[in-house]
């Protein structure tokens, strides 16, 4: 029996969102300390990992204990079932043998987490993740290091790929936009709102220039997201904002008391009600 061509297009268009629906591409590397950050905050910083590039690494601080550690956020929620790293310092021979080199990774999702170890070699290295892990942002977080062959040697990675469904959600297509920013710098990461412990507001900047608002209420009451641009220079930002167009707001991105590494973003303006409490850099 031969299936109706009004009946076939229909499928096709019913089924149409779901196959074109593509995993959501990764927004933003933030970490509290780096390798330079104070002095030269574009060489090892953490956007370095997500271009692809062997030319750029990030690297951890320096110093015994220093916390080798950073968030990766992507824009909207991302199953992640494989990754390809590159360890170590990648821009030259001698500086992979120079610097330490991540052996075994923590890879921390929302609801779980997988432990992994690589082998001491220059390269991608491919990782399945079965069962996956799955976020609006991720944790990688390096617990155990190959020494490099100078004293108390940072360590870095130069590339994490990260994939969903095959699909690579960064590489090298997303170099240009992964040049750090020093206006930008401040605002890049995922800021949350209301309890600690328990946020009902994440407000999320990306490396392209937009941003993503998600209110999830605690008690009843249907989730809301607003997306939309920005521009930022000096305490200035420009949103773009449902209904309410184009607006100027103030920023002021403080330490927060009492949390080491921990900060606090202030937004003044015109702004939605559920904008004008302060946010946080940790949940």
């Amino acid at each position: 029996m031969r299936s109706s061509p009004v009946l076939l297009s229909l499928l096709l268009l019913a089924l149409a969102p779901r196959a074109l629906a593509a995993p959501p591409a990764v927004g933003y590397a933030q970490a509290e300390d780096y390798l330079e950050k104070d002095t030269r905050p574009g060489r090892y910083n953490p956007l370095n990992v997500l271009d692809g590039r062997d030319s750029t690494v990030w690297c951890a601080p320096e110093g015994d204990g220093a916390r080798a550690r950073m968030t990766i956020g992507f824009k909207g929620v991302a199953r992640v079932d494989e990754v390809r790293i590159y360890t170590g310092n990648g821009s030259a021979r001698e500086t992979f043998k120079a610097y330490g080199r991540a052996k075994r990774i923590i890879l921390e999702g929302k609801d779980s987490a997988r432990s992994f170890t690589l082998e001491d070699k220059r390269g991608l290295q491919l990782v399945p993740l079965s069962p996956p892990v799955s976020g609006g942002w991720l944790t990688l977080e390096v617990v155990d290091t190959f020494p490099g062959s100078e004293p108390q040697a940072p360590v870095c990675i130069t590339d994490v790929i990260f994939y969903s469904g095959g699909k690579p959600l960064n590489g090298t297509k997303m170099a240009p936009r992964l040049k750090y920013d020093a206006r930008t710098a401040p605002l890049l990461g995922t800021w949350f709102a209301g309890h600690e412990g328990a946020p009902d507001r994440f407000l999320s900047f990306y490396v392209d220039g937009t941003y993503r608002f998600v209110l999830e209420p605690l008690g009843e009451g249907e989730p809301r997201v607003l997306t939309g641009g920005f521009t930022a220079s000096g305490s200035r930002l420009a949103l773009e904002l449902p209904r309410k167009g184009r607006a100027s707001v103030r920023f002021r991105r403080e330490q927060a008391e009492g949390a080491a590494g921990g900060h606090t973003l202030i937004l003044e303006g015109d702004l939605p009600d559920d904008w004008k409490a302060p946010f946080r850099s940790r949940p």
